[in-house]
């Protein structure tokens, strides 16, 4: 799953999300990636707060209620909740990445990589889908996948600065590739 996932990454500017997802996405993404754009913290919460939002009231809310109990480490309330979420709404992306982030925090790999890979399907500029992607590959030993990872998150949202450094530092070690 992981060649799969990086593959919807390399073509996440191709692609087009979810017709769900709502168009003001779009001018906050241009601007987010602007490096001269003033207020990058208010733009990044606004694409969050859209990523949350759901059609159906209640989804949104259940998963402000997943995202609580993940705070809390309360995982398996989260997961049930979050597990009821995607097989009721398949298209809400942020759903997917809640759920992919609570088996990342659980070691659950496999399924975490799943769930960022369907996260990408249904929103290709997901760059918080993108970093923990690229985490998960570093953590598995697959250097060269966070490479591309990390700078397609940074092309998204050139302003992670955490993950710009995480960059960097994997670009001066010896034996990796740029690319």
């Amino acid at each position: 799953m992981y060649a799969e996932t990086l593959k919807l990454i390399a073509t996440g500017p191709r692609r087009r999300p979810s017709a769900r997802l709502q168009r003001a996405l779009d001018a906050l993404l241009r601007r987010l990636a602007d490096l001269a754009a003033p207020g990058p913290e208010r733009t990044e919460d606004a694409v969050w707060a859209l990523w949350m939002r759901y059609p159906d009231l209640r989804a949104a809310t259940e998963l402000e209620r997943a995202t609580r109990a993940i705070v809390a480490e309360d995982y398996p309330t989260a997961e049930a909740i979050l597990r009821r979420l995607v097989a009721l709404h398949p298209g809400f992306a942020e759903a997917w990445h809640k759920r992919a982030t609570l088996y990342y925090m659980q070691g659950r790999d496999d399924e975490s990589v799943s769930d960022f890979h369907r996260t990408l399907v249904l929103e290709p500029r997901h760059y918080g889908a993108m970093l923990a992607f690229a985490e998960l590959c570093l953590a598995n030993g697959r250097e060269d996948a966070a490479l591309f990872a990390f700078d397609a998150a940074l092309r998204v949202n050139p302003h992670l600065g955490d993950a710009r450094q995480r960059f960097e530092a994997l670009l001066a070690r010896p034996g990796t590739r740029a690319h």
